[in-house]
């Protein structure tokens, strides 16, 4: 295929046109990535010298002493819980088996079968036993001291509340 003059030099001209053209894209890509990388390390200047600081200064006054007075309780209610409720509840328990083993033991049967009046013929039962008496009884105080250990762990003390404190100004916030 033969060109003549005049389109090979329209050509070589769209030639040089599209390479200029080439260049200065380049260029412009160039001087926005230059733009780019000094953005993001102003970015990075401005996260390390405002950002990170009001972060840490907001974990610090608002996020740790809540932490520190939510533990704080914790551990106290766990003191309770191992101090007071669970010694009374197996205190109670033991009782009421002691009191059990007791009523079944041979030697106290043997002893209130003796002194027992043998003249007393045997009255068919009308009702609950005295047994299911002194049961429910036991079971009455056992409950009581149960609910007494379980108020006194979750009972508001005041030594474990801390108010929070309330800035003095506006100009505090800022």
């Amino acid at each position: 295929m033969s060109l003549t003059r005049k389109r090979k030099r329209e050509l070589k001209r769209l030639r040089n046109s599209a390479e200029e053209l080439w260049g200065q894209q380049q260029d412009i890509l160039d001087r926005a990535n230059s733009v780019a990388r000094e953005a993001s390390r102003q970015v990075n200047y401005l996260a390390k010298e405002e950002v990170a600081p009001r972060v840490r200064e907001g974990y610090e006054h608002y996020v740790r002493p809540s932490m520190d007075v939510t533990g704080r309780l914790a551990h106290t209610a766990k003191d309770r819980l191992v101090g007071d409720v669970i010694p009374a509840v197996g205190s109670a328990i033991g009782t009421a088996m002691s009191v059990v083993d007791h009523a079944r033991d041979a030697r106290v049967r043997a002893v209130l079968s003796a002194h027992a009046p043998k003249k007393l013929a045997k009255v068919a039962k009308s009702g609950p036993s005295t047994g299911a008496y002194v049961a429910v009884g036991l079971g009455i105080v056992a409950a009581a001291g149960l609910l007494y250990a379980v108020w006194q762990t979750f009972r508001a003390d005041d030594e474990l509340w801390v108010a929070d404190e309330e800035p003095a100004s506006l100009a505090d916030l800022e």
